[in-house]
């Protein structure tokens, strides 16, 4: 069984859609989706430079965008099994959504630029942040976070774990680091994602999913907030809402694939973060992450691999 991985914030690099946009149609594409998204995502995906695209506003866009781009040109070249299985890691989700035929790629790309744009707003409001805690037991580390008013806001598995809250809670962290932590990194952020600090954002982007026409998924479908499959778009869309507030349970996404008998991953651009932790998660899994055209032979390779389980 494949699986088809859409990813997150944090995974984009400058030029990433350069190459995409040699295939024919993408460019005119990523055109009418740069006026939903009221940014140019052609030059924000080939010239723009590191530091312009990691505003939250304009990374969750375009990551959608990136990831939707892809997914229709695989579409076009391969023939992908009836079993696939779709999951996002945060922002990512809007793109799996569309993936799984739940939104149109139109109203993904939309939905992203309102929750990016209404995120980075809503980090204005206190000074926050985030840090990547690695090592320890769950239970350990949660714990800990605790102590110091900070949430586990990425369960991401293979011993890694994302923490968000008070700026100051984040420097306690990482200035303390107990001997069951291997290791903690402050992130470069604008704030604390996947918690109460995103209401805001969670109120503007329920607005806009008002006006949203959703569909059941065509393909079998997980969700950040448990890793359970969910199979009616009404909770689909009500899920994406909710979890701009929420933890993102991506072991959980992951323990599910496993459950499902999942032997290969296919991640799409920007890929990367989420074929690694597949690597590390997933023992024994086929892993394809598509950067540029030229890796379509990987994923033609993992979905005979995953069939032949």
């Amino acid at each position: 069984m494949l699986a088809i991985l859409a990813p997150g914030q944090g995974s984009q690099s400058p030029g990433m859609l350069s190459p995409w946009l040699e295939v024919d149609g993408t460019r005119e594409r990523l055109t009418a989706w740069s006026e939903l998204a009221e940014l140019d995502l052609v030059e924000l995906g080939t010239v723009a430079d590191a530091d312009a695209i990691k505003d939250t506003a304009v990374t969750q866009p375009l990551v959608v965008a990136a990831s939707l781009l892809a997914f229709e040109v695989l579409g076009n070249r391969l023939t992908l099994p009836d079993d696939v299985v779709v999951a996002g890691h945060s922002v990512g989700e809007l793109a799996a959504a569309a993936v799984a035929g739940v939104l149109t790629p139109d109203d993904a790309v939309a939905l992203a630029a309102v929750r990016g744009r209404e995120m980075a707003a809503a980090c204005d409001f206190a000074p926050t942040g985030m840090a990547a805690v690695m090592g320890g037991e769950p239970d350990d580390v949660v714990a800990w976070l605790a102590g110091h008013d900070l949430t586990a806001a990425n369960m991401n598995g293979a011993g890694q774990i994302v923490a968000a809250g008070p700026v100051e809670g984040i420097d306690a962290i990482a200035a303390e680091k107990p001997d069951f932590v291997r290791k903690v990194i402050k992130l470069k952020v604008a704030g604390a994602f996947h918690t109460g600090y995103m209401a805001p954002a969670q109120q503007a982007l329920l607005a806009m999913a008002k006006t949203v026409t959703v569909s059941d998924p065509s393909r079998t479908l997980l969700s950040n907030a448990d890793g359970a499959r969910v199979t009616h778009g009404a909770d689909v869309l009500e899920r994406l809402v909710n979890q701009v507030t929420l933890p993102v349970r991506w072991d959980l996404c992951m323990a599910t694939m496993k459950e499902l008998g999942v032997h290969a991953t296919a991640e799409l651009p920007p890929a990367g973060a989420l074929t690694g932790l597949a690597r590390r998660e997933l023992a024994g899994t086929t892993t394809a992450a598509l950067k540029t055209p030229d890796d379509l032979a990987k994923v033609a390779a993992a979905i005979t691999t995953a069939d032949e389980e």
